[in-house]
């Protein structure tokens, strides 16, 4: 078992604006080198614990470390190994991407190669191209490409793939393991789950300032002691039910199935899913116009 500190420690973090408590004493770990991900609806505190992270908001209280520092002190060695990737960003329209990259490599110590980081985020194509002429994935690959530039340790991508269409989202998963197969380490907030389960070596799920679940995605379902059973009848109706012991259920279907003299048709057994564990764990959820 590895004893190499984590990339994040986060303990019993709190975060209070007034009387509203945005986060109510969180507990997680990142390992280096895993891509971790923060689920939750809008509101839940995502955004604020990767804000507290990342340095440009102070905590109420808790105990938070980053790369075995303290982010609230914003030291420059800190910020020198952290690549972030926001929501959004005001890149001006009139720079190239090439130039934009050169410029931010300006910002490092030790920069990485220029041409290595624009091939990396797939814009060798748009090397020379304005800014202004970049559709939204394609500032998105430059916005994580300004984020690399340093060669951080860790990186924060902040719903990364919002708005992107199928084709731009799959390039940029893509993009995200190849980061992963660099050795660095990720932390990344998303609304798509499908983005989560193919991504994250684990997730934690956040609703009201609290991580309600946290393990990796394919193990959260699996934990559960509830089956999915799901079947169509000869008239092609389909039928699910859930249970605890699905052989039980199955030799009761089979059996009624075989003395009516139907057929079970795509007959199926499954586990719970990360987003049906999602959508039980932040049922009734309110959206709040409060910080996330």
């Amino acid at each position: 078992m590895s004893t190499a500190a984590p990339a994040i420690l986060v303990r019993d973090l709190h975060k209070a604006y007034g009387d509203h408590e945005a986060v109510r004493g969180i507990d997680f770990e990142v390992a280096a080198g895993e891509v971790f991900g923060l689920l939750g609806p809008n509101g839940a505190g995502k955004t604020t614990t990767v804000e507290i992270l990342e340095g440009y908001r102070t905590r109420t209280s808790g105990i938070v470390s980053v790369l075995g520092q303290d982010p609230r002190q914003r030291s420059r060695h800190l910020r020198e190994r952290v690549g972030i990737v926001l929501q959004s960003s005001g890149i001006y329209r009139h720079i190239r991407v090439r130039e934009a990259i050169e410029q931010w490599a300006r910002f490092y110590p030790a920069p990485r190669d220029v041409d290595e980081v624009v091939a990396i985020v797939g814009l060798e194509e748009k090397a020379d191209a304005l800014a202004r002429t970049l559709s939204g994935g394609q500032l998105r690959r430059l916005d994580l490409g300004l984020a690399l530039i340093g060669d951080p340790e860790l990186i924060f991508l902040d719903e990364p793939t919002t708005g992107f269409d199928p084709a731009a989202r799959r390039a940029a998963w893509d993009t995200v393991r190849s980061l992963q197969d660099l050795g660095k380490t990720i932390l990344l907030t998303t609304h798509y789950l499908d983005e989560a389960q193919a991504l994250c070596d684990r997730v934690a799920i956040v609703k009201d300032g609290r991580i309600l679940a946290v393990g990796p995605p394919a193990e959260l379902g699996s934990g559960s002691s509830r089956y999915r059973v799901v079947w169509r009848d000869d008239a092609g109706e389909l039928h699910e039910r859930e249970t605890e012991n699905p052989t039980a259920l199955l030799h009761q279907l089979t059996s009624a199935a075989l003395a009516r003299g139907d057929a079970l048709r795509d007959l199926s057994v499954s586990r719970p899913t990360l987003e049906d564990i999602y959508l039980e764990l932040t049922a009734g959820t309110e959206q709040e116009p409060a910080r996330d």
